[in-house]
């Protein structure tokens, strides 16, 4: 549950509404991680009502209704969800680092590293990415509304930029996102390289634990993981209304 909270609070939503227990995120429709309802807590009685409940926020902002199924949502909804229509999306894991004190030394040492959020680190990120204006737009608000420190990271390969990368820290764990390299200089170990660099920064900053999100079909991301010694502490899906059924 702990993790949770640190990826909720890493990982902002423009809006948030509780409801018994369910966190429900909305951020215009960018990731599911800002808009989706997370069953964290116990409280809800009625799934059946819930999920209704849940369905009218998200169609009344235009949103197809997602919910991101984890060990802690109750047992029962994800069946129910399904009978319901809901179809299964990304199948992922939440991997944690619980020993920075034992990450090596970058080779690489061309790195910018940002506390506030620039225009070149987000120029940088939504064109290796690919983003569209309307997801740049929304990325920024949500980090710059931010209250959780962060660092924004540029390595370079002889003055070149290849990779960037987002970490946030929260008590004393350092969460890893955006990690994305330009695609010209993909599978030649700059990821590895951005990695390191944003684990030191994190160490040098009080963080004892690290922890990101992976998607179980990237495999060159889970390769790149368990290299790092990154262990899954528990997997994780989206349940999201077909668009017939909305």
């Amino acid at each position: 549950m702990q993790l949770e909270e640190w990826l909720m609070n890493a990982w902002p939503a423009m809006h948030t509404i509780v409801r018994q227990g369910w966190v429900l995120r909305f951020a215009d429709g960018y990731t599911k991680r800002s808009n989706s309802v997370y069953p964290l807590y116990a409280g809800e009685k009625n799934l059946h009502a819930a999920i209704e409940r849940c369905e009218r926020e998200y169609e009344r902002v235009h949103l197809a209704p997602t919910f991101k199924m984890t060990p802690f949502a109750p047992p029962e909804l994800d069946r129910l969800l399904a009978s319901k229509g809901y179809a299964v999306l990304e199948p992922s894991s939440v991997r944690v680092l619980n020993r920075l004190d034992a990450v090596r030394e970058p080779v690489l040492t061309e790195m910018e590293i940002e506390e506030r959020l620039g225009g070149k680190w987000l120029d940088l990120t939504a064109s290796f990415k690919g983003m569209t204006g309307h997801d740049k737009a929304i990325l920024r608000t949500l980090l710059e509304n931010s209250l959780i420190r962060k660092g924004y990271f540029i390595l370079h390969d002889r003055s070149v930029p290849v990779a960037c990368g987002l970490a946030a820290l929260d008590q004393d764990a350092a969460g890893l996102f955006e990690i994305v390299t330009a695609e010209a200089y993909r599978n030649r170990g700059y990821g590895e390289q951005l990695i390191l660099h944003m684990l030191g920064w994190a160490r040098a900053n009080g963080a004892a634990v690290s922890y990101l999100q992976v998607v179980q079909s990237n495999a060159p991301a889970c390769r790149l993981y368990d290299k790092l010694n990154f262990q899954e502490a528990y997997p994780y899906w989206y349940r999201q209304k077909r668009r017939e059924e909305i």
